[in-house]
């Protein structure tokens, strides 16, 4: 398997991966254009992706659905509770198919098993896909550090893992009460050393490879304190990347 980050944050999100021959991306935060462009870059053609699965409604993951649809024909894939908040953003797309949360779709030869995580989406999931005994993860947009999130963390060959914000940095910023609340709240996202701690238990009992800390936010974190914080719990004894959240990252493999 082969992956890449397009984009990875709360200005956008679209993760591609590639596994014989299926391509798919997962989420369409980022333009039609950014994303074909920095598929080119690194060599591939969006024409030639399966299909485009949608992890939430929220915009900085579905803005631009409705063109990955009409403009690359690509077959878009969510819960029914997803795509009806995505039309409230977005408008309709034609040609959606569904799954339930917790469900594992086939495409060819590539399983891409879904996980509801409880993040303040309707019916948010995370990803693992699965090719020829590989397993890669993109964990986003969690909420907490729910126990069937370490279970799959500890599953994965490698993954993308959320990262969003440092504690110091979000409490002491500009964010209004009710917005720190929500991103440090259960349903909210994970920071730098709640990751960190995940992928310190993970890696004592699995398989994990490489790890990039994903989903970054602009105001409340910056890369060196996610990458201090991973190598505090790690060491070297991980490779760590970051997920960037203004271009287009390099090809890893699985």
């Amino acid at each position: 398997m082969l992956t890449v980050s397009l984009q990875s944050g709360s200005n956008g999100n679209c993760i591609y991966v590639e596994a014989g021959d299926v391509r798919l991306l997962f989420d369409a935060g980022i333009s039609g254009k950014q994303a074909a462009v920095r598929l080119a870059a690194r060599g591939r053609d969006i024409h030639e992706c399966t299909a485009l699965i949608l992890s939430h409604e929220h915009s900085d993951h579905v803005c631009c659905a409705g063109i990955f649809q009409r403009k690359f024909k690509l077959p878009v894939y969510c819960t029914r509770s997803t795509y009806r908040e995505t039309q409230r953003v977005i408008g309709p797309i034609e040609g959606v198919r569904f799954f339930d949360s917790g469900d594992t779709l086939e495409f060819g030869s590539v399983r891409v098993h879904t996980l509801r995580t409880p993040h303040d989406g309707v019916d948010s999931v995370c990803f693992m896909v699965e090719h020829e005994g590989k397993r890669l993860g993109i964990f986003t947009d969690l909420g907490h550090p729910f126990a069937a999130l370490r279970g799959a963390l500890a599953s994965v060959d490698a993954a993308y893992l959320e990262s969003n914000y440092d504690p110091d940095m979000l409490w002491n910023g500009g964010y209004t009460p009710w917005a720190k609340a929500r991103i440090a709240g259960d349903s909210g996202h994970l920071s730098n050393d709640e990751a960190a701690d995940m992928t310190k238990t993970a890696i004592s009992s699995s398989k994990l490879k490489w790890l990039s800390v994903a989903h970054l936010s602009h105001e409340n974190n910056v890369p060196e304190l996610a990458l201090e914080a991973q190598r505090t719990r790690v060491g070297a004894a991980l490779p760590v990347f970051v997920a960037s959240r203004y271009g287009v990252g390099e090809m890893l493999e699985v």
